[in-house]
């Protein structure tokens, strides 16, 4: 098996018409659509500082250990999938003010440089297409 020699990371900006408290309560809430909790087939999530997740989409795997937590500001924690080879990656969202909505800024880092990982390009736009819409976005 061949080894990635080096990490990508992707980001995804999208402007949503709430207040960053409101986008990210929302962001973390498995009742709401559009957020990758919500349709999940079995999860575990504890978001704050050492809380585990552990997330399971059509019979596979994802989990990680947030990191950082700061309410209406950034969410940080790990990311462990078999499209990261079994590797930690790390997942930044920053929720910023503008004007009269949120900035909302998600940051996929430290993955493999392989087609598995770069899938998380098509599955983070889905999700960040379509959580905006929560708020008439």
């Amino acid at each position: 098996m061949k080894t990635a020699s080096k990490n990508l990371a992707f980001k995804f900006e999208r402007t949503i018409q709430a207040p960053p408290a409101t986008v990210y309560n929302a962001w973390l809430n498995p009742k709401l659509p559009g957020n990758p909790w919500n349709m999940a087939d079995k999860l575990l999530l504890n978001p704050e500082v050492d809380g585990f997740f552990y997330w399971l989409v059509d019979g596979i795997a994802h989990y990680g250990r947030f990191t950082d937590v700061k309410p209406a500001a950034r969410i940080r924690h790990t990311w462990v999938s078999p499209n990261t080879l079994g590797k930690e990656s790390i997942i930044t969202i920053s929720f910023r003010k503008k004007g009269a909505g949120t900035l909302m800024t998600l940051v996929h880092s430290d993955l493999p440089d392989t087609k598995e990982a770069r899938s998380h390009e098509k599955g983070w736009n889905y999700f960040l297409d379509l959580f905006p819409k929560q708020f008439g976005s």
